[in-house]
């Protein structure tokens, strides 16, 4: 007989997997109003335009904006490639968009978009689960890292748009 039944050994996986997030937030200052801001970020479709890893967002439905909106994100880091639905959970206009992330990584995202002073503070926060095949919580704590850079990247091109208009 086995040290761990089978079963105690999927729920042991499957209660660390669960608790396997990779929290990540990363903020920049534009030198615009809310209102130009939002533009840029409630434009989902157009987010592939300053995202490097999203190599091409597809609507799912008719829907542009708002909850109940769905998208297919593809997007590439280094070798790796996902091609992921994304929900939009919460929307409150001019301050915030939640999605969840459904596929190969789980987890949900959100862009926080705040007044300061001589412009406007974007946030990025996301809490992903990787997926075992993808090293579970070692994956998670390798790409944090990296993707906390890329998505630097990502709001430093996002701030020049929005900025350049």
């Amino acid at each position: 007989m086995p040290i761990f039944p089978e079963k105690t050994t999927r729920n042991l996986h499957r209660r660390l997997y669960n608790k396997v997030i990779a929290r990540i937030t990363v903020s920049v200052d534009i030198a615009a109003g809310v209102d130009a801001v939002w533009r840029e970020a409630s434009d989902l479709p157009a987010h592939a335009d300053w995202m490097a890893d999203a190599e091409s967002i597809e609507l799912l439905s008719d829907q542009r904006r708002g909850v109940g909106t769905r998208m297919k994100v593809a997007s590439k880091l280094g070798p790796l490639r996902t091609s992921d639905v994304m929900e939009v959970v919460r929307w409150e206009e001019n301050s915030l968009i939640g999605v969840r992330h459904v596929g190969l990584v789980t987890g949900i995202g959100e862009f926080a978009i705040s007044p300061v002073a001589g412009g406007t503070r974007f946030t990025w926060t996301e809490d992903l689960r990787l997926p075992w095949r993808l090293g579970g919580p070692i994956g998670a704590y390798l790409a944090k890292p990296v993707l906390r850079a890329l998505w630097r990247g990502n709001l430093t091109r996002l701030k020049k748009r929005v900025e350049k208009r």
